[in-house]
């Protein structure tokens, strides 16, 4: 049995997407507990659960995605843009208020990973070191989405891949304070409950939808990059792993889950490539870039990409 499952796993590795039960699976399980979320919303609603629960968490989700997106993601770890240092300041504070780790932490951990993608070393990849069989997938995905926190090969926080980080003043400061974001992301929505509400417990509400609930949500949305995004979805660039296009994900994470674009051009502030792929973070960019904030932007051009298709795509 587990010999038929692996070579079904490598027969769609092989031509670069999986089957439709597995992608109907992965789809379901990161759509079915959202609706789960939201039935116990609208159960709740009026009694522990009010509009400006939603709207806090709603816009303090956007706001911490596009920090670490857009922020820790395509401005520190790819410098797919630059800026100056007002913007990268803000950056840098809303990537830390998503509480995973500090920028330097973050990005030498990213770093890694790209340099050793699904090779020995890599800090989080589904495929190496697992074993065989059904058991060795189970571990592989656990291991990606979030048991490599719980090891020594997470946390890498090293010069080797982050040098030009420590040398920025800047960012060794907002590091140092990482402590005061953690508190922000949590004081701010209780100090909005406890205003509009007028009560210490609709604080602690506004806190633990919009402020816990809030973090739990986009950490498991972002860990499924590492995980789904490294197992299920279409491969239609060349790359030297099996990083995989998810549209789940992708709508989840502002975009990062547009993730076989990003192994094949790692530098692109531009992860959805085409017109259907929808890249909330680059659209932020391009934003930026049209009133001046960002410049340089980096995208590939239709040549580069021309090279290392491997599958037929819509323009």
């Amino acid at each position: 049995m587990e010999q038929t499952l692996d070579k079904t796993i490598k027969v769609a590795t092989v031509r670069g997407r999986t089957s439709v039960g597995s992608q109907i699976a992965t789809i379901a399980a990161v759509v079915i507990p959202p609706f789960g979320l939201l039935s116990a919303m609208g159960l709740l609603w009026g009694v522990a659960f009010h509009w400006i629960d939603l709207v806090l968490l709603v816009v303090l989700y956007v706001l911490t995605a596009i920090g670490n997106a857009v922020g820790f993601h395509r401005y520190f770890t790819h410098r797919s843009f630059e800026t100056g240092p007002v913007l990268k300041g803000t950056l840098a504070v809303l990537g830390s208020m998503a509480m995973q780790g500090p920028v330097t932490q973050w990005v030498t951990d990213h770093r890694k990973h790209h340099a050793l993608s699904d090779k020995e070393g890599d800090p989080h990849s589904p495929h190496v070191g697992h074993g065989g069989g059904i058991g060795a997938t189970i571990r592989g995905f656990l291991h990606a989405h979030v048991g490599w926190l719980f090891t020594l090969k997470g946390m890498e926080r090293g010069r080797e891949y982050g040098k030009d980080l420590y040398e920025d003043r800047l960012v060794r400061t907002i590091d140092r304070l990482y402590i005061l974001w953690v508190i922000l992301t949590l004081g701010i929505p209780f100090l909005a409950g406890y205003v509009v509400g007028g009560s210490v417990a609709r604080g602690v509400e506004a806190m633990v939808w919009a402020g816990l609930l809030r973090i739990f949500l986009y950490q498991h949305a972002t860990f499924s990059v590492n995980s789904i995004c490294h197992m299920f979805g279409r491969q239609d660039y060349a790359s030297r792993d099996e990083a995989r296009n998810n549209w789940v994900v992708a709508a989840l994470v502002l975009g990062e889950g547009w993730h076989n674009n990003h192994h094949a051009f790692p530098s692109s502030a531009r992860h959805g490539l085409h017109r259907w792929q929808v890249d909330v973070s680059w659209l932020v960019i391009r934003g930026l870039e049209k009133v001046g904030l960002v410049w340089n932007v980096r995208r590939p051009t239709p040549e580069q990409m021309a090279r290392r298709r491997v599958q037929p795509s819509e323009a």
